[in-house]
């Protein structure tokens, strides 16, 4: 039992058994018809660029990201535990954020941000600007500038957490804090899990529309939902029970709530990998095999994932209460696209 590397780089935990994967034209004018031939072979370039394979970029040193209309490119690196890691410049100094659709906000550790000249708000002995995230109340400061690559984010608020969250995982590398939803949102943000690209968008008037391309490749396109609290989750089919799964590209490892995997009677074996919760602490994670699992109508092969009791403010995301965390491991292997300008995820 423990944790296994599979040839492609991707964590995965074994069990008793097994293992778990740790991710009409004709009306038209010509000048339209031109312009919509233009759009669509940019939409299908960009659609490729994207869906290129990690050898590609890695093969060269000297290799020079590739700039598209209306997008700035930044490359991220993968972790040891299925971290998506982009390398940031935070006043003027380098640090290292997990690109994690699971957090709401820029947040850093706050050692680190004092080194950077960022302090909480305070008046007298008492912080005047706070920010709520799990249950807890944590302090507030400002950053002058955020850029990575090419793409500059101006100043913004970073929420500021304690020294002991230094990603998640066992083995995992020490990142200073998270790019989360605030940024991610804001700049319309195309990150694919398969490549060493994430796209930021910088021109609004640009107008894309990925889901045909993608049916051309043969991805499915998955609706994601925001809810009322700002996490994103898609529908999912599980033992022939339709619930939701959060989209954490924060979290190493696809994991079902505890009692949700037992209401289907789904025998769970135990391994020796834990998962670390911001709040809740560390929770062992056990395995099951899923023969019906399917994202939306994308089906997912028989496989064992990870079963864990997640803390409660895991399991309610606004109004939806949602069964478990779509993963890196999973969303690596299914060559999964997160669209959030479209709003949408697509699976291969």
């Amino acid at each position: 039992m423990g944790i296994y590397r599979s040839s492609n780089g991707v964590v995965r935990v074994f069990g008793v058994r097994g293992h778990v994967r740790a991710l009409k034209s004709d009306d038209m004018s010509p000048h339209s018809k031109c312009a919509l031939s233009r759009t669509r072979h940019l939409a299908i370039a960009f659609f490729l660029f994207c869906i290129a394979p990690l050898s590609m970029f890695g093969a060269a040193k000297n290799y020079a990201v590739v700039q598209l209309g209306g997008y700035r490119a930044v490359r991220v690196h993968y972790g040891p535990m299925n971290q998506m890691i982009m390398p940031v410049r935070i006043n003027g100094q380098p640090a290292n954020l997990l690109v994690d659709t699971g957090s709401n906000q820029l947040i850093l550790d706050a050692a680190t941000a004092a080194s950077f000249g960022i302090k909480p708000s305070q008046r007298g002995l008492r912080y005047i600007r706070y920010t709520h995230i799990n249950g807890q109340d944590l302090p507030v400061g400002f950053a002058q500038n955020i850029s990575a690559g090419s793409m500059n984010f101006g100043g913004g608020l970073v929420t500021l957490r304690g020294s002991s969250y230094s990603g998640s995982g066992t083995g995992s590398r020490h990142v200073d804090g998270m790019l989360g939803l605030d940024i991610l949102l804001r700049h319309k943000t195309l990150i694919n899990c398969r490549t060493k690209l994430v796209f930021f968008k910088v021109d609004q008037s640009r107008r894309i529309n990925l889901g045909s391309v993608a049916a051309s490749e043969k991805f499915t396109r998955v609706p994601i939902q925001r809810e009322e609290n700002g996490a994103l989750t898609v529908p999912c089919s599980i033992g022939g029970h339709s619930t939701r799964l959060l989209v954490d590209t924060g979290a190493f490892v696809t994991i079902l709530h505890e009692s949700f995997a037992a209401s289907l009677g789904l025998a769970a074996e135990p391994t020796r990998i834990s998962a670390q919760f911001s709040r809740g602490g560390s929770k062992k994670i056990s395995a099951a095999k899923l023969d019906d699992f399917g994202i939306g109508a994308f089906r997912i092969r028989s496989e064992k994932f990870g079963v864990a009791p997640l803390p409660r403010f895991a399991l309610q995301q606004g109004s939806s209460k949602i069964a478990g965390i779509l993963g890196m491991d999973t969303l690596y292997i299914c060559h999964a696209i997160i669209d959030l300008d479209g709003m949408n995820l697509f699976l291969k």
